[in-house]
């Protein structure tokens, strides 16, 4: 799999431009942050006045229940045109796993602390919902990443993330090792606690904390930044997102952790290869027209104040 390049689908991005949401909307999905009393209920009264005010169908998260919902199912999500999410960065993030590389946008309502991706307030809740449903939101792409898992040659796991994926050493006492190509080309061997493999939409979050640098979303790229590196030469790389990353651990007996997107998603053993490359979806993200997104890192993130 190493140096191979993925054929890019219609619905990969070129440009970023952002997107009228122009849908006559008649199913949602409302997904809520799961252990939030106060997110499930107004979710109940987002979904009653969804139903009542504006004859639309809803349908809640496969794992979630709401009071007269339906659970959706993967064979209906072709029919639906908007999900609306409660909560916060995590709850925004399984609500994009459960969309499984749908091109079905998704209007983010802050009920978390941060709320980076979910950036409408719970008291503009209404407000930003209406907006929505009169088409006066964008739909502004933004690129995700595919991540498979070689073992022996063979892919055994594969899986889609829209801000990054880490390779960590976990409980283990001892740091990893690893090597990194870039289109079968050697970059390095790094020995760390671990690496995240960012998306521009997850540069600002394990990747900053790590040290890494803030992308442009429109910047087609992807960033690599080693976790607690044992060599001070070992420093964050931008790439390419056209070029498949492929990460090799050492055939020496050590394991790791591989986590998407926050997910645990199993150990790695020595030898297996972990490779990155742009996924052929964009995912879309609902926003004000009037949204900018250095106000957004300056609210968030207290970005270049003094």
């Amino acid at each position: 799999m190493s140096g191979t390049k993925k054929k890019r689908a219609d619905c990969t991005s070129t440009a970023f431009e952002p997107v009228a949401f122009d849908r006559d909307v008649k199913s949602v999905i409302v997904v809520f942050r799961f252990e939030s009393v106060n997110a499930a209920k107004t979710a109940h009264e987002l979904a009653d006045w969804l139903k009542e005010k504006r004859k639309i169908k809803v349908y809640s998260h496969p794992q979630q229940k709401l009071l007269g919902v339906k659970k959706i199912t993967p064979a209906q999500l072709k029919d639906i045109d908007l999900v609306i999410v409660l909560g916060g960065d995590g709850t925004y993030l399984s609500a994009v796993r459960m969309l499984d590389g749908q091109k079905i946008p998704i209007l983010g309502i802050n009920m978390g602390s941060l709320g980076f991706l979910t950036e409408n307030r719970k008291e503009d809740l209404y407000t930003a919902v209406k907006m929505t449903l009169d088409k006066k939101m964008e739909m502004r792409p933004r690129a995700m990443i595919e991540v498979q898992v070689l073992r022996k040659g063979e892919v055994i796991s594969s899986a889609q993330a829209l801000n990054d994926v880490v390779l960590e050493r976990g409980i283990f006492s001892q740091l990893i090792s690893f090597t990194i190509l870039s289109e079968g080309h050697l970059v390095g061997h790094v020995k760390a606690d671990g690496v995240v493999i960012a998306t521009p939409t997850g540069s600002t979050a394990y990747n900053l904390a790590a040290g890494g640098p803030i992308l442009h979303p429109h910047v087609r790229a992807l960033v690599v930044t080693p976790i607690c590196p044992h060599s001070l030469t070992h420093r964050p790389i931008i790439f390419s997102d056209d070029h498949t990353l492929t990460f090799r651990m050492s055939k020496k007996k050590k394991r790791a952790y591989l986590t998407i997107d926050g997910r645990n998603c199993g150990r790695l053993q020595a030898g297996d290869e972990v490779t990155v490359t742009r996924a052929e979806c964009d995912h879309y993200v609902l926003r004000k027209p009037s949204q900018n997104y250095f106000e957004l890192l300056r609210e968030k993130l207290g970005f270049a104040e003094r």
